[in-house]
């Protein structure tokens, strides 16, 4: 692929909810550009965009895959992503390297779940966006139905700019609205249907009024009664759409290849280059000043990566854009995130799977590179006496928790390594080691994800795993003050065991952990021997007298006891104290204590009562409700062991369109009847 100027590339994310088609029209385009010799198709894994065996196993996109063509003497940096919710932070990393968006949507099934998020998603950042009414060839497929539902739920903004000719079954081409031409299956140019003229006729009015409007000469030249020409016309369109001010929308069928060329005419004509966009802006870290990285090449290095696969065989390789100046092969450059210079071997310019070496990657152009020793998604490459660093990508926080068990002794080994190097991979992934159960906890953003995981952790690094729900970090403790002795007294011939002590044990406040004084008075404990004590009372306090969970929130005061001579020692004191311990927390009316957490849960209006009747199945107390533009955050709290799979649970209440957020507060007395099953559980585990 011979080098392009930043004027003459476009940066395009194809987004989409799952199975709209998105990797069908993106396999069309590479086949139109010639860059491929046969449609590959997504049901027999033969597609370029998804290779990696998961996603030739579940049918669907689970990755970021890079589709560079060229066109109409563009070069098209297209971005396939993943439509599923599981794999958002693919969607995420992809849209903070594209200038431009393309929103698919299925014909049929109009308006879906995904498609209200990716479309929240491209607004939030401004992006210029196109939208294709993907699928016309299928049954029940409806333009001018969908074409509606988008212009009331997105703004009249969106227009089309074709018609389609015929629908489902004998849908066999597209009239351009500029034109009003008919483009059919092999893109040759034709008239249009001379019954489909009126209803063009009217779409291509609203066309030219939504055109005019955004252009003060074609305003006047409209309103005064003259018809515009098509160059008038496309240049408005141009214009309108690189600022936001129209969405146009188009018809196809990527499967029959109808209608793609002219997306790909769109794309180079209407959508905007990297020198039409806003410029990068950076941080110098030597001045601690922000700098604007202009993207003709006079800017100071500047290369961002957005993503790193990690393969045991073909080793790890980094996904980047350069946002300002030109990134050479064979060169040497600073990783300003983690202060190291990294060594730059051979270029690529990726598409799928293969790659194509490249002697350098000019400012607005994306790559890839081999074997990056220390950098990672998110970091900086640049200059080592100008050092920079560009805004790292916000991945969402992954809800779902899962606790993640080797399988062998060799798995146990490779397993925190191999786990690591899939973080790095897919940074929505979180692994944490829980302390108060042990337990290795892997975040994750839902079930799918779950089982990718395990499945890369199977295929790339031979690591097989185990998953379950993690165990919640119940704590113990006593509600009533009590007074306990232990005499620990043993005779074996020789030196015997002689500990005696008395213990005062009080509740405390919540966080107050467990506090050890002494008052005993007249030496009837020799100082020597409290440590001693203090040391059988405390780990005596790590397994506690209910479900073995450790005790919190008291305090033990050793106020007497008794020594012997001969017979007392270290070992003898700490068996009393333990014991005395453990006898009284048994006669202190114990009680579980479980932790309660915070929620701030989103959900359209019209699921808010079913989520709120939910969270009062799940124990928890709605501390308020704030209505935001058709959402509503609700405030609560809720146990702990009552949500652990709250993210598949609001996913299935609200269709996928709810999100929410937890936070620790506090641990709350478990009621008695949820107490005696964790008890029961607990003593069936320790049998």
């Amino acid at each position: 692929m011979r080098s392009y100027k930043p004027d003459a590339i476009r940066n395009v994310v194809l987004l989409s909810h799952s199975g709209a088609g998105k990797t069908s029209l993106s396999e069309a385009m590479l086949f139109n550009a010639g860059h491929i010799n046969r449609l590959g198709k997504v049901d027999t894994g033969t597609t370029t965009s998804d290779y990696e065996p998961e996603e030739i196993r579940r049918t669907s996109s689970i990755q970021i895959s890079l589709l560079p063509y060229e066109w109409n003497d563009t070069k098209i940096n297209l971005i396939d992503t993943p439509g599923y919710a599981d794999f958002v932070g693919e969607v995420v990393a992809a849209l903070q390297v594209a200038d431009a968006a393309v929103l698919v949507l299925c014909a049929a099934s109009g308006i879906e779940v995904g498609t209200e998020f990716m479309w929240r998603e491209i607004k939030k950042r401004g992006l210029p966006t196109i939208i294709i009414l993907n699928k016309m060839d299928r049954e029940n497929a409806d333009f001018h139905q969908t074409l509606e539902a988008i212009r009331q739920r997105f703004g009249r903004k969106c227009i089309a700019v074709q018609t389609p000719v015929g629908a489902e079954s004998s849908f066999k081409g597209v009239i351009d609205l500029i034109s009003m031409k008919a483009y059919g299956p092999d893109g040759k140019e034709e008239d249009a249907p001379a019954d489909l003229t009126d209803q063009a006729n009217q779409l291509r009015d609203t066309m030219t009024e939504a055109i005019a409007e955004v252009d003060d000469e074609l305003t006047m030249k409209y309103l005064e009664g003259e018809d515009l020409t098509e160059d008038e016309l496309v240049k408005g369109l141009a214009k309108g759409t690189k600022s936001g001010a129209i969405v146009p929308v188009l018809a196809s069928s990527a499967l029959k290849n109808i209608g793609v060329g002219r997306i790909m005419d769109a794309i180079c004509a209407y959508l905007p280059s990297p020198l039409e966009r806003p410029t990068a802006v950076a941080t110098d870290l030597l001045s601690h000043e922000e700098v604007t990285l202009e993207g003709d090449g006079s800017a100071p290095l500047a290369v961002f990566i957005f993503k790193t696969t990690a393969d045991p065989y073909v080793g790890k390789l980094s996904f980047f854009r350069v946002c300002s100046n030109t990134f050479y092969s064979d060169s040497q450059v600073w990783n300003a995130d983690k202060s190291t210079t990294e060594r730059v071997s051979q270029l690529f310019t990726a598409r799928g799977k293969s790659q194509e070496p490249a002697p350098h990657v000019v400012a607005g152009d994306i790559g890839a590179v081999g074997k990056l020793s220390e950098s990672s998604t998110g970091d900086t490459l640049c200059n080592k006496d100008r050092p920079l660093a560009l805004p790292k990508v916000e991945f969402p926080p992954s809800p779902l928790a899962v606790a993640v068990f080797a399988k062998t002794k060799a798995d146990v080994d490779k397993m925190g390594t191999s786990l690591s190097k899939l973080v790095e991979e897919d940074p929505t992934l979180r692994v944490e080691k829980e302390p108060d159960t042990g337990e290795t906890l892997l975040w994750v953003m839902g079930e799918s994800h779950i089982n990718i995981t395990v499945q890369k952790l199977q295929r790339k690094f031979s690591v097989e795993v185990t998953t379950e729900a993690p165990r919640v970090p119940y704590m113990e403790t006593i509600t009533v003050p009590i007074e306990t002795e232990y005499k620990h007294k043993k005779q074996t011939g020789g030196h015997g065991q002689y500990g005696h002590v008395l213990l005062r044990m009080e509740p405390q406040g919540r966080g107050a952990g467990v506090e050890f004084v002494h008052k005993v008075v007249g030496g009837n404990v020799p100082k020597n021997y409290i440590p001693a004590v203090e040391k059988g009372v405390m780990e005596a306090a790590k397994e506690g007298v209910l479900a073995r969970y450790p005790m919190v929130d008291l305090k033990v005061t050793l106020y007497d006891g008794s020594s012997h001579p001969v017979d007392s020692s270290d070992m003898s004191f700490k068996i009393a104290g333990s014991h005395a311990f453990k006898k009284g927390a048994a006669d202190a009316n114990p009680a579980l204590l479980e932790p309660v957490m915070s929620l701030k849960v989103t959900v359209p209006d019209s699921f808010t009562g079913d989520v709120i009747g939910d969270l009062n199945t799940k124990r928890g107390r709605v501390l308020g409700m704030i209505p935001q533009d058709g959402m509503t955050v609700i405030e609560a709290e809720a146990p702990m062991a009552e949500i652990v799979r709250y993210a598949v649970d609001l996913r299935s209440l609200t269709q996928g369109r709810g999100s929410f957020t937890t936070q620790f507060v506090r641990y709350d007395e478990v009621p008695s009847h949820i107490t005696q099953k964790v008890v029961e559980k607990a003593q069936k585990s320790a049998s």
